[in-house]
Protein backbone atom coordinates (compact mmCIF):
# COMPACT_ATOMS: atom_id res chain seq x y z
CA UNK A 1 0.00 0.00 0.00
CA UNK A 2 1.57 3.53 -0.66
CA UNK A 3 -0.86 5.51 1.03
CA UNK A 4 -3.58 5.63 3.60
CA UNK A 5 -3.95 8.95 3.63
CA UNK A 6 -3.33 12.10 1.13
CA UNK A 7 -1.32 14.73 2.33
CA UNK A 8 -3.78 17.23 3.01
CA UNK A 9 -6.83 14.92 4.90
CA UNK A 10 -5.32 14.31 8.41
CA UNK A 11 -6.05 16.58 11.26
CA UNK A 12 -6.11 16.09 15.61
CA UNK A 13 -8.72 13.80 15.32
CA UNK A 14 -6.46 11.69 13.69
CA UNK A 15 -4.22 11.32 16.57
CA UNK A 16 -2.71 7.75 17.48
CA UNK A 17 -3.36 6.05 14.09
CA UNK A 18 -0.26 4.89 12.42
CA UNK A 19 -0.57 5.93 8.35
CA UNK A 20 1.23 5.90 5.07
CA UNK A 21 1.49 8.61 3.03
CA UNK A 22 3.43 9.05 -0.26
CA UNK A 23 4.65 12.50 -1.94
CA UNK A 24 7.27 14.81 -3.09
CA UNK A 25 9.71 16.42 -0.85
CA UNK A 26 8.59 20.29 -0.54
CA UNK A 27 10.95 21.36 1.74
CA UNK A 28 13.36 20.11 4.38
CA UNK A 29 15.29 21.59 7.60
CA UNK A 30 17.19 20.52 10.87
CA UNK A 31 16.33 22.09 13.93
CA UNK A 32 17.34 21.53 17.42
CA UNK A 33 18.81 18.63 16.53
CA UNK A 34 15.38 16.80 15.25
CA UNK A 35 14.75 16.93 10.93
CA UNK A 36 11.38 18.03 9.39
CA UNK A 37 10.17 17.60 6.13
CA UNK A 38 7.39 18.69 4.16
CA UNK A 39 5.54 15.88 1.70
CA UNK A 40 3.02 17.37 -0.65
CA UNK A 41 0.91 15.95 -3.09
CA UNK A 42 -1.84 17.76 -5.15
CA UNK A 43 -4.27 17.52 -1.95
CA UNK A 44 -2.02 19.73 0.58
CA UNK A 45 1.36 19.35 2.89
CA UNK A 46 2.52 17.27 5.60
CA UNK A 47 4.83 17.84 8.14
CA UNK A 48 7.21 14.95 8.66
CA UNK A 49 9.40 14.58 11.98
CA UNK A 50 12.19 12.27 12.06
CA UNK A 51 14.13 12.24 15.97
CA UNK A 52 16.88 11.28 16.31
CA UNK A 53 16.31 9.76 19.93
CA UNK A 54 14.19 6.82 18.00
CA UNK A 55 16.34 6.31 14.99
CA UNK A 56 19.47 7.70 13.71
CA UNK A 57 19.89 5.84 10.66
CA UNK A 58 16.68 7.23 9.28
CA UNK A 59 17.14 10.72 10.62
CA UNK A 60 20.26 10.18 8.46
CA UNK A 61 18.27 9.08 5.53
CA UNK A 62 16.03 12.02 5.73
CA UNK A 63 18.17 14.58 5.81
CA UNK A 64 19.92 12.96 2.57
CA UNK A 65 16.66 13.66 0.86
CA UNK A 66 16.60 16.60 -2.07
CA UNK A 67 13.71 19.09 -3.09
CA UNK A 68 11.25 16.76 -5.60
CA UNK A 69 12.64 13.97 -4.33
CA UNK A 70 8.87 10.91 -4.43
CA UNK A 71 8.61 9.40 -0.86
CA UNK A 72 6.85 6.53 1.06
CA UNK A 73 6.61 6.86 4.82
CA UNK A 74 4.81 5.14 7.63
CA UNK A 75 4.44 6.76 11.05
CA UNK A 76 1.87 7.99 13.48
CA UNK A 77 -0.08 10.97 13.43
CA UNK A 78 1.58 13.00 16.97
CA UNK A 79 0.32 16.95 17.87
CA UNK A 80 2.66 19.57 16.55
CA UNK A 81 3.88 21.52 19.32
CA UNK A 82 4.41 24.78 16.74
CA UNK A 83 0.96 24.66 14.97
CA UNK A 84 0.68 26.31 11.43
CA UNK A 85 -3.14 27.48 11.23
CA UNK A 86 -2.68 28.10 7.53
CA UNK A 87 -2.68 24.79 6.12
CA UNK A 88 -5.54 22.04 7.49
CA UNK A 89 -3.15 19.55 8.42
CA UNK A 90 -1.32 22.20 10.52
CA UNK A 91 -2.32 20.75 13.84
CA UNK A 92 -0.48 17.42 13.63
CA UNK A 93 2.51 15.77 11.94
CA UNK A 94 4.12 12.36 11.50
CA UNK A 95 6.35 10.63 13.42
CA UNK A 96 8.56 8.50 10.78
CA UNK A 97 9.01 5.51 11.28
CA UNK A 98 10.22 3.96 7.65
CA UNK A 99 11.01 5.90 4.83
CA UNK A 100 11.17 4.68 1.35
CA UNK A 101 12.39 6.83 -1.79
CA UNK A 102 10.28 5.59 -4.64
CA UNK A 103 11.98 8.05 -7.27
CA UNK A 104 15.08 10.57 -6.45
CA UNK A 105 14.78 13.69 -8.70
CA UNK A 106 16.97 16.53 -9.90
CA UNK A 107 17.25 20.18 -8.35
CA UNK A 108 14.30 21.62 -10.08
CA UNK A 109 15.36 24.49 -12.42
CA UNK A 110 12.94 26.68 -10.34
CA UNK A 111 11.58 26.80 -7.02
CA UNK A 112 7.94 24.77 -6.96
CA UNK A 113 6.23 27.34 -4.53
CA UNK A 114 3.14 29.17 -5.13
CA UNK A 115 5.45 32.81 -5.86
CA UNK A 116 8.32 30.77 -7.85
CA UNK A 117 11.46 32.01 -9.38
CA UNK A 118 10.78 30.66 -12.27
CA UNK A 119 10.08 32.86 -15.57
CA UNK A 120 7.06 32.69 -18.37
CA UNK A 121 9.70 30.87 -20.81
CA UNK A 122 11.10 28.14 -18.26
CA UNK A 123 7.78 27.08 -16.76
CA UNK A 124 6.48 26.36 -19.86
CA UNK A 125 9.67 24.00 -21.08
CA UNK A 126 8.77 22.34 -17.61
CA UNK A 127 5.62 22.90 -17.54
CA UNK A 128 5.16 19.21 -15.51
CA UNK A 129 6.84 21.02 -12.68
CA UNK A 130 4.77 23.90 -12.99
CA UNK A 131 1.80 21.77 -12.81
CA UNK A 132 2.88 20.88 -9.32
CA UNK A 133 2.77 24.53 -7.84
CA UNK A 134 -0.93 25.26 -6.13
CA UNK A 135 -1.78 28.41 -7.73
CA UNK A 136 -1.76 26.18 -11.27
CA UNK A 137 -3.22 23.20 -9.97
CA UNK A 138 -5.89 24.88 -8.63
CA UNK A 139 -6.93 26.28 -11.74
CA UNK A 140 -7.33 23.40 -13.51
CA UNK A 141 -9.54 22.20 -10.12
CA UNK A 142 -11.35 25.24 -11.03
CA UNK A 143 -11.61 24.07 -14.66
CA UNK A 144 -12.97 20.66 -13.53
CA UNK A 145 -15.37 21.74 -11.31
CA UNK A 146 -16.77 24.49 -14.16
CA UNK A 147 -16.65 21.86 -16.28
CA UNK A 148 -18.91 19.20 -13.97
CA UNK A 149 -21.36 21.70 -13.31
CA UNK A 150 -21.89 23.10 -16.74
CA UNK A 151 -22.84 19.05 -17.56
CA UNK A 152 -25.28 19.13 -14.19
CA UNK A 153 -26.93 22.35 -15.47
CA UNK A 154 -27.19 21.45 -19.37
CA UNK A 155 -28.51 17.37 -18.30
CA UNK A 156 -31.12 19.01 -15.88
CA UNK A 157 -32.29 20.99 -19.11
CA UNK A 158 -32.53 18.07 -21.10
CA UNK A 159 -29.45 18.77 -23.81
CA UNK A 160 -27.74 15.67 -25.05
CA UNK A 161 -23.62 15.60 -25.13
CA UNK A 162 -22.82 14.58 -28.83
CA UNK A 163 -19.39 14.36 -30.17
CA UNK A 164 -18.99 15.91 -33.80
CA UNK A 165 -15.94 15.06 -36.06
CA UNK A 166 -12.97 16.77 -35.97
CA UNK A 167 -11.18 15.56 -39.25
CA UNK A 168 -14.00 17.83 -41.52
CA UNK A 169 -13.96 20.11 -44.46
CA UNK A 170 -12.04 23.59 -45.28
CA UNK A 171 -14.11 26.77 -45.82
CA UNK A 172 -13.30 30.27 -46.88
CA UNK A 173 -15.07 32.20 -44.00
CA UNK A 174 -13.56 33.05 -40.65
CA UNK A 175 -10.18 32.44 -39.50
CA UNK A 176 -7.79 30.42 -41.57
CA UNK A 177 -7.88 26.44 -40.86
CA UNK A 178 -5.51 24.21 -39.61
CA UNK A 179 -5.06 21.02 -42.47
CA UNK A 180 -4.22 17.49 -42.51
CA UNK A 181 -3.33 16.02 -45.78
CA UNK A 182 -5.21 12.65 -46.42
CA UNK A 183 -2.68 9.86 -47.58
CA UNK A 184 -5.66 7.87 -48.61
CA UNK A 185 -6.62 10.44 -51.15
CA UNK A 186 -3.89 12.10 -52.27
CA UNK A 187 -4.19 15.97 -52.99
CA UNK A 188 -6.81 16.52 -50.55
CA UNK A 189 -7.13 17.42 -47.10
CA UNK A 190 -9.05 18.09 -44.12
CA UNK A 191 -9.48 20.41 -41.50
CA UNK A 192 -9.76 21.05 -38.27
CA UNK A 193 -12.72 22.48 -37.23
CA UNK A 194 -13.11 26.17 -35.83
CA UNK A 195 -16.55 25.35 -34.42
CA UNK A 196 -18.70 22.21 -34.69
CA UNK A 197 -21.18 25.23 -36.34
CA UNK A 198 -23.00 22.92 -39.50
CA UNK A 199 -23.06 19.37 -37.37
CA UNK A 200 -25.16 20.95 -34.46
CA UNK A 201 -27.27 22.81 -37.29
CA UNK A 202 -27.40 19.27 -38.88
CA UNK A 203 -28.05 17.44 -35.81
CA UNK A 204 -31.31 19.99 -35.55
CA UNK A 205 -32.09 18.86 -38.74
CA UNK A 206 -31.79 15.21 -37.20
CA UNK A 207 -34.40 16.03 -34.25
CA UNK A 208 -31.80 15.93 -31.63
CA UNK A 209 -33.32 19.61 -30.30
CA UNK A 210 -30.73 19.93 -27.41
CA UNK A 211 -27.04 19.54 -27.78
CA UNK A 212 -24.14 20.61 -26.53
CA UNK A 213 -20.59 19.79 -26.18
CA UNK A 214 -17.06 20.94 -24.28
CA UNK A 215 -15.11 20.45 -27.45
CA UNK A 216 -11.81 21.33 -28.84
CA UNK A 217 -11.88 23.89 -31.90
CA UNK A 218 -8.75 24.84 -33.83
CA UNK A 219 -7.68 28.44 -35.62
CA UNK A 220 -4.55 29.06 -37.22
CA UNK A 221 -4.16 32.99 -35.99
CA UNK A 222 -2.49 35.07 -34.56
CA UNK A 223 -2.01 34.62 -30.41
CA UNK A 224 -2.18 36.40 -27.68
CA UNK A 225 -3.30 36.64 -24.21
CA UNK A 226 -6.72 35.60 -24.47
CA UNK A 227 -5.97 33.37 -28.00
CA UNK A 228 -4.54 29.62 -28.32
CA UNK A 229 -3.84 27.91 -31.69
CA UNK A 230 -6.44 25.08 -30.06
CA UNK A 231 -8.85 25.70 -28.02
CA UNK A 232 -11.95 24.31 -25.97
CA UNK A 233 -15.66 25.79 -26.57
CA UNK A 234 -19.01 25.01 -24.67
CA UNK A 235 -21.30 24.73 -27.68
CA UNK A 236 -24.72 24.55 -27.40
CA UNK A 237 -28.32 24.25 -30.14
CA UNK A 238 -31.65 24.34 -29.29
CA UNK A 239 -34.57 23.92 -31.90
CA UNK A 240 -37.80 25.65 -32.04
CA UNK A 241 -36.56 28.60 -30.23
CA UNK A 242 -36.30 32.17 -30.03
CA UNK A 243 -33.47 34.69 -29.46
CA UNK A 244 -35.49 35.15 -25.90
CA UNK A 245 -35.55 31.68 -24.95
CA UNK A 246 -31.94 31.41 -25.27
CA UNK A 247 -30.96 34.48 -23.67
CA UNK A 248 -33.05 32.84 -20.87
CA UNK A 249 -31.46 29.59 -20.25
CA UNK A 250 -28.13 30.60 -20.41
CA UNK A 251 -28.17 33.64 -18.37
CA UNK A 252 -29.30 30.94 -15.76
CA UNK A 253 -26.27 28.77 -16.59
CA UNK A 254 -24.25 32.22 -16.39
CA UNK A 255 -25.96 32.65 -12.82
CA UNK A 256 -25.57 28.84 -11.79
CA UNK A 257 -21.82 28.48 -11.95
CA UNK A 258 -21.21 31.83 -10.20
CA UNK A 259 -23.40 31.17 -7.38
CA UNK A 260 -21.99 26.90 -7.38
CA UNK A 261 -18.18 27.93 -7.84
CA UNK A 262 -17.93 30.99 -6.44
CA UNK A 263 -20.97 31.15 -4.19
CA UNK A 264 -22.14 35.11 -5.95
CA UNK A 265 -26.03 35.94 -6.79
CA UNK A 266 -25.63 38.16 -9.62
CA UNK A 267 -28.60 39.99 -10.37
CA UNK A 268 -30.47 40.17 -14.00
CA UNK A 269 -27.62 40.35 -16.52
CA UNK A 270 -28.81 44.07 -18.70
CA UNK A 271 -28.77 43.56 -22.24
CA UNK A 272 -27.48 46.58 -24.36
CA UNK A 273 -27.91 47.00 -28.60
CA UNK A 274 -24.72 46.85 -30.28
CA UNK A 275 -24.90 50.38 -31.63
CA UNK A 276 -25.86 51.52 -28.49
CA UNK A 277 -22.43 49.85 -27.05
CA UNK A 278 -21.15 51.41 -29.47
CA UNK A 279 -21.90 55.01 -28.94
CA UNK A 280 -21.50 54.59 -25.15
CA UNK A 281 -18.16 52.78 -24.29
CA UNK A 282 -16.89 52.28 -28.10
CA UNK A 283 -16.65 48.78 -28.08
CA UNK A 284 -19.21 45.94 -28.29
CA UNK A 285 -17.72 44.30 -25.30
CA UNK A 286 -17.92 47.10 -22.41
CA UNK A 287 -16.64 46.76 -18.83
CA UNK A 288 -19.36 48.01 -17.18
CA UNK A 289 -17.96 46.86 -13.60
CA UNK A 290 -16.96 51.12 -13.61
CA UNK A 291 -19.29 53.91 -15.52
CA UNK A 292 -17.62 56.82 -17.08
CA UNK A 293 -19.81 56.83 -20.49
CA UNK A 294 -18.55 58.62 -23.35
CA UNK A 295 -20.84 61.93 -24.18
CA UNK A 296 -20.50 63.01 -27.70
CA UNK A 297 -19.75 66.84 -27.87
CA UNK A 298 -20.22 67.94 -31.69
CA UNK A 299 -23.16 70.84 -31.16
CA UNK A 300 -21.08 71.98 -27.69
CA UNK A 301 -18.18 72.14 -29.01
CA UNK A 302 -17.71 72.84 -33.08
CA UNK A 303 -18.16 76.11 -34.38
CA UNK A 304 -15.24 77.39 -32.37
CA UNK A 305 -12.26 77.92 -34.53
CA UNK A 306 -10.75 75.26 -33.56
CA UNK A 307 -9.42 72.69 -36.29
CA UNK A 308 -9.34 69.51 -34.70
CA UNK A 309 -12.88 69.73 -33.59
CA UNK A 310 -14.47 71.68 -36.27
CA UNK A 311 -13.19 69.20 -39.08
CA UNK A 312 -14.25 65.79 -37.38
CA UNK A 313 -16.63 63.62 -37.91
CA UNK A 314 -17.06 63.13 -34.00
CA UNK A 315 -15.78 64.76 -30.99
CA UNK A 316 -16.36 62.80 -27.71
CA UNK A 317 -15.06 62.34 -24.71
CA UNK A 318 -15.05 60.77 -20.76
CA UNK A 319 -15.27 62.21 -17.51
CA UNK A 320 -12.74 60.55 -15.21
CA UNK A 321 -14.22 61.74 -11.63
CA UNK A 322 -12.12 62.81 -9.22
CA UNK A 323 -9.04 63.25 -11.70
CA UNK A 324 -8.92 67.34 -11.91
CA UNK A 325 -5.56 67.23 -9.63
CA UNK A 326 -3.40 64.98 -11.91
CA UNK A 327 -0.13 66.59 -13.03
CA UNK A 328 0.63 67.66 -16.08
CA UNK A 329 3.10 65.24 -16.06
CA UNK A 330 0.19 62.79 -15.59
CA UNK A 331 -1.92 64.09 -18.12
CA UNK A 332 1.11 63.67 -20.84
CA UNK A 333 1.58 60.36 -20.29
CA UNK A 334 -1.79 59.88 -20.90
CA UNK A 335 -1.67 61.62 -24.20
CA UNK A 336 1.57 59.41 -24.58
CA UNK A 337 -0.48 56.33 -24.56
CA UNK A 338 -3.21 57.34 -26.64
CA UNK A 339 -0.38 58.20 -29.35
CA UNK A 340 0.81 55.05 -29.20
CA UNK A 341 1.34 53.35 -32.48
CA UNK A 342 -1.53 50.69 -31.75
CA UNK A 343 -3.84 53.07 -30.30
CA UNK A 344 -3.37 55.84 -33.13
CA UNK A 345 -4.37 59.08 -32.09
CA UNK A 346 -2.81 62.40 -32.79
CA UNK A 347 -3.64 64.42 -29.34
CA UNK A 348 -5.54 64.33 -26.25
CA UNK A 349 -7.89 67.63 -25.06
CA UNK A 350 -8.69 68.06 -21.13
CA UNK A 351 -10.92 70.42 -19.25
CA UNK A 352 -9.58 70.58 -15.52
CA UNK A 353 -12.93 70.86 -13.34
CA UNK A 354 -10.95 72.81 -10.40
CA UNK A 355 -12.20 72.00 -6.74
CA UNK A 356 -12.38 75.60 -6.39
CA UNK A 357 -15.07 75.99 -9.57
CA UNK A 358 -12.68 77.12 -11.91
CA UNK A 359 -12.16 75.60 -15.29
CA UNK A 360 -8.72 75.53 -17.14
CA UNK A 361 -8.76 73.62 -20.62
CA UNK A 362 -5.43 72.45 -22.73
CA UNK A 363 -7.27 74.57 -25.51
CA UNK A 364 -8.34 78.00 -23.59
CA UNK A 365 -7.68 80.45 -26.39
CA UNK A 366 -10.64 79.01 -28.34
CA UNK A 367 -13.48 78.48 -25.61
CA UNK A 368 -14.18 81.16 -23.27
CA UNK A 369 -15.40 80.49 -19.34
CA UNK A 370 -19.05 80.28 -20.93
CA UNK A 371 -18.69 77.78 -23.54
CA UNK A 372 -16.12 75.48 -20.91
CA UNK A 373 -18.94 75.90 -18.61
CA UNK A 374 -21.37 74.07 -21.29
CA UNK A 375 -19.00 71.82 -21.66
CA UNK A 376 -18.42 70.35 -17.88
CA UNK A 377 -22.92 70.63 -18.19
CA UNK A 378 -22.80 68.04 -21.12
CA UNK A 379 -20.67 65.48 -18.68
CA UNK A 380 -22.77 66.73 -15.11
CA UNK A 381 -19.16 67.01 -14.21
CA UNK A 382 -18.50 68.06 -10.12
CA UNK A 383 -15.35 70.11 -9.28
CA UNK A 384 -12.50 67.53 -9.09
CA UNK A 385 -13.43 66.18 -12.56
CA UNK A 386 -11.27 65.84 -15.17
CA UNK A 387 -12.62 65.64 -18.98
CA UNK A 388 -10.86 64.10 -21.87
CA UNK A 389 -11.68 64.76 -25.39
CA UNK A 390 -10.85 63.27 -28.27
CA UNK A 391 -11.75 63.93 -31.74
CA UNK A 392 -11.70 62.11 -35.47
CA UNK A 393 -13.24 59.47 -37.59
CA UNK A 394 -16.12 57.99 -35.44
CA UNK A 395 -15.10 54.23 -35.57
CA UNK A 396 -11.84 54.93 -35.05
CA UNK A 397 -12.02 57.62 -32.56
CA UNK A 398 -14.61 55.62 -30.41
CA UNK A 399 -12.39 52.76 -30.01
CA UNK A 400 -9.32 55.09 -29.35
CA UNK A 401 -10.98 56.62 -26.08
CA UNK A 402 -12.58 52.62 -25.14
CA UNK A 403 -8.42 51.98 -24.71
CA UNK A 404 -8.21 55.66 -23.04
CA UNK A 405 -11.03 54.61 -20.40
CA UNK A 406 -9.75 51.46 -19.94
CA UNK A 407 -6.47 52.40 -18.97
CA UNK A 408 -8.08 55.58 -16.75
CA UNK A 409 -10.28 52.81 -15.01
CA UNK A 410 -7.25 50.62 -14.36
CA UNK A 411 -5.25 53.96 -12.49
CA UNK A 412 -8.31 54.38 -10.41
CA UNK A 413 -8.50 50.89 -9.33
CA UNK A 414 -11.97 50.65 -10.99
CA UNK A 415 -11.15 47.19 -12.62
CA UNK A 416 -11.34 44.95 -9.44
CA UNK A 417 -10.66 41.16 -10.16
CA UNK A 418 -13.47 39.69 -7.27
CA UNK A 419 -16.41 42.28 -8.71
CA UNK A 420 -18.38 40.64 -11.83
CA UNK A 421 -20.16 42.36 -14.43
CA UNK A 422 -21.98 40.52 -17.00
CA UNK A 423 -23.69 41.71 -20.03
CA UNK A 424 -25.45 40.64 -22.92
CA UNK A 425 -24.90 42.66 -26.22
CA UNK A 426 -27.51 42.19 -28.72
CA UNK A 427 -28.45 43.26 -32.42
CA UNK A 428 -25.32 43.33 -34.27
CA UNK A 429 -24.83 44.55 -37.81
CA UNK A 430 -25.19 41.26 -40.36
CA UNK A 431 -22.72 42.18 -42.24
CA UNK A 432 -19.32 43.91 -42.42
CA UNK A 433 -17.32 45.40 -45.26
CA UNK A 434 -13.84 44.22 -45.83
CA UNK A 435 -11.43 46.99 -47.42
CA UNK A 436 -9.01 44.53 -48.96
CA UNK A 437 -11.28 41.89 -50.30
CA UNK A 438 -13.70 44.53 -51.51
CA UNK A 439 -16.65 42.57 -49.98
CA UNK A 440 -19.06 42.07 -46.91
CA UNK A 441 -18.13 39.50 -44.60
CA UNK A 442 -20.65 37.69 -42.07
CA UNK A 443 -19.76 39.39 -38.76
CA UNK A 444 -20.72 36.27 -36.73
CA UNK A 445 -20.83 33.57 -39.38
CA UNK A 446 -23.11 32.91 -42.50
CA UNK A 447 -25.29 30.88 -40.99
CA UNK A 448 -26.56 34.03 -38.55
CA UNK A 449 -30.26 34.39 -39.41
CA UNK A 450 -31.22 38.57 -40.23
CA UNK A 451 -33.69 40.32 -38.37
CA UNK A 452 -36.75 39.37 -39.99
CA UNK A 453 -37.94 43.27 -40.26
CA UNK A 454 -34.43 43.87 -41.78
CA UNK A 455 -34.14 41.24 -44.81
CA UNK A 456 -35.75 44.44 -47.58
CA UNK A 457 -32.28 45.63 -46.88
CA UNK A 458 -30.12 43.40 -47.68
CA UNK A 459 -30.68 44.22 -51.75
CA UNK A 460 -30.37 48.09 -50.75
CA UNK A 461 -28.85 48.70 -47.68
CA UNK A 462 -26.76 46.07 -46.49
CA UNK A 463 -24.41 47.60 -43.94
CA UNK A 464 -27.96 48.39 -41.91
CA UNK A 465 -28.89 44.91 -41.39
CA UNK A 466 -29.11 43.81 -37.82
CA UNK A 467 -28.44 40.21 -36.99
CA UNK A 468 -30.44 38.26 -34.47
CA UNK A 469 -27.10 37.70 -32.75
CA UNK A 470 -26.21 37.97 -28.99
CA UNK A 471 -23.04 38.07 -26.98
CA UNK A 472 -22.68 37.71 -23.49
CA UNK A 473 -19.48 39.85 -21.74
CA UNK A 474 -17.96 39.71 -18.34
CA UNK A 475 -15.38 42.35 -17.87
CA UNK A 476 -14.96 43.13 -20.64
CA UNK A 477 -14.31 39.95 -21.91
CA UNK A 478 -16.37 38.57 -24.46
CA UNK A 479 -17.48 35.08 -23.52
CA UNK A 480 -19.65 33.74 -25.66
CA UNK A 481 -21.33 34.48 -28.64
CA UNK A 482 -24.43 32.63 -30.47
CA UNK A 483 -27.49 33.51 -33.06
CA UNK A 484 -30.51 32.40 -34.43
CA UNK A 485 -29.78 30.38 -37.59
CA UNK A 486 -31.13 30.75 -40.88
CA UNK A 487 -33.27 27.54 -41.35
CA UNK A 488 -34.58 28.36 -45.33
CA UNK A 489 -32.67 27.35 -47.82
CA UNK A 490 -33.82 30.21 -50.09
CA UNK A 491 -32.70 32.11 -47.41
CA UNK A 492 -29.51 30.70 -46.87
CA UNK A 493 -28.96 31.19 -50.13
CA UNK A 494 -29.44 34.38 -50.52
CA UNK A 495 -26.82 35.04 -47.45
CA UNK A 496 -24.37 33.38 -49.25
CA UNK A 497 -25.39 35.73 -52.48
CA UNK A 498 -24.55 38.88 -50.31
CA UNK A 499 -21.67 37.00 -48.85
CA UNK A 500 -19.96 36.87 -52.22
CA UNK A 501 -20.60 33.46 -53.25
CA UNK A 502 -21.44 32.03 -56.76
CA UNK A 503 -24.66 29.40 -56.81
CA UNK A 504 -22.04 26.77 -57.41
CA UNK A 505 -19.36 28.03 -54.63
CA UNK A 506 -22.17 27.70 -52.09
CA UNK A 507 -23.30 24.60 -53.52
CA UNK A 508 -19.66 22.60 -53.30
CA UNK A 509 -18.96 24.31 -49.76
CA UNK A 510 -22.39 24.10 -48.22
CA UNK A 511 -23.97 21.79 -50.57
CA UNK A 512 -24.93 18.80 -47.83
CA UNK A 513 -26.19 21.94 -45.34
CA UNK A 514 -28.69 23.03 -48.19
CA UNK A 515 -29.51 19.96 -49.13
CA UNK A 516 -30.66 18.74 -45.21
CA UNK A 517 -32.63 22.42 -44.80
CA UNK A 518 -35.36 20.75 -48.04
CA UNK A 519 -36.15 17.63 -45.54
CA UNK A 520 -37.95 19.85 -43.00
CA UNK A 521 -35.30 22.04 -40.49
CA UNK A 522 -36.87 23.29 -37.40
CA UNK A 523 -36.31 26.91 -36.57
CA UNK A 524 -32.83 26.72 -33.83
CA UNK A 525 -30.37 28.78 -32.57
CA UNK A 526 -27.72 28.26 -30.26
CA UNK A 527 -24.88 29.75 -28.42
CA UNK A 528 -21.04 28.95 -27.71
CA UNK A 529 -18.53 30.14 -24.89
CA UNK A 530 -14.58 30.19 -24.94
CA UNK A 531 -14.73 27.48 -21.51
CA UNK A 532 -11.15 28.39 -21.36
CA UNK A 533 -11.75 32.40 -21.39
CA UNK A 534 -14.72 31.37 -18.54
CA UNK A 535 -12.47 30.00 -16.82
CA UNK A 536 -9.64 32.64 -16.46
CA UNK A 537 -12.24 35.56 -15.58
CA UNK A 538 -13.50 32.98 -12.65
CA UNK A 539 -9.89 32.74 -11.74
CA UNK A 540 -9.28 36.15 -12.10
CA UNK A 541 -6.42 35.72 -14.44
CA UNK A 542 -5.73 37.86 -17.91
CA UNK A 543 -4.42 34.96 -19.75
CA UNK A 544 -5.68 31.77 -20.27
CA UNK A 545 -2.52 29.96 -20.85
CA UNK A 546 -2.62 29.67 -17.00
CA UNK A 547 -6.04 27.80 -17.17
CA UNK A 548 -4.73 25.27 -19.86
CA UNK A 549 -2.84 21.87 -18.61
CA UNK A 550 -0.12 22.62 -21.57
CA UNK A 551 -0.62 25.66 -23.46
CA UNK A 552 1.55 26.75 -26.17
CA UNK A 553 3.69 29.65 -26.15
CA UNK A 554 2.61 33.08 -28.26
CA UNK A 555 4.37 31.45 -31.06
CA UNK A 556 2.18 28.90 -31.29
CA UNK A 557 4.81 26.86 -29.89
CA UNK A 558 4.63 23.71 -27.30
CA UNK A 559 8.31 24.64 -26.31
CA UNK A 560 8.10 20.95 -23.59
CA UNK A 561 7.55 18.81 -26.31
CA UNK A 562 9.59 20.85 -28.95
CA UNK A 563 6.32 21.16 -31.42
CA UNK A 564 5.63 21.77 -34.25
CA UNK A 565 8.43 19.73 -35.64
CA UNK A 566 10.06 18.89 -39.17
CA UNK A 567 8.72 15.38 -40.08
CA UNK A 568 10.67 12.95 -42.33
CA UNK A 569 11.11 12.64 -46.17
CA UNK A 570 9.35 9.06 -45.91
CA UNK A 571 6.36 10.35 -44.24
CA UNK A 572 6.16 13.77 -46.59
CA UNK A 573 6.25 11.39 -49.59
CA UNK A 574 3.72 8.90 -48.53
CA UNK A 575 1.60 12.22 -48.46
CA UNK A 576 2.61 13.28 -51.53
CA UNK A 577 3.92 16.53 -50.27
CA UNK A 578 6.79 17.88 -51.39
CA UNK A 579 8.90 20.92 -49.92
CA UNK A 580 10.02 24.06 -51.56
Amino acid sequence: MHRTHTCGELTISDLGKTVVLSGWVQKSRDLGGMTFIDVRDRYGITQLVFDPADDESLRSEARALGREYVIKVTGKVIERESKNPKIPTGEIEIKVARLEVLSAAKLPPFTIEDDTDGGDDLRMKYRYLDLRRNPVRDNLILRHRLAQEIRSYLDVHHFLEVETPVLIKSTPEGARDFVVPSRMNPGEFYALPQSPQTFKQLLMVSGFDRYFQIVKCFRDEDLRADRQPEFTQIDCEMSFVEQEDILQLFEGLVKHLFKQVKDIDLGTIPRLPYDEAMRLYGSDKPDIRFGMPFVELNSILQGAGFPVFDNAPLVVGINAQGCASYTRKQLDALTDFVRRPQIGASGLVYLRYNEDGTLKSSVDKFYNQEQLQAWAAAFDARPGDLLLVMAGDTDRVRKQLSELRLEIASQLGLREKGVFAPLWVTDFPLLEWDDESERYHAMHHPFTSPKAEDIPLLETQPARVRANAYDLVINGTEIGGGSIRIHDRDLQSLMFKHLGFTPEEAQKQFGFLLEAFTYGAPPHGGIAFGFDRLVAVFAGLDSIRDVIAFPKNNAGRDVMIDSPSAISGEQLSELGIALR
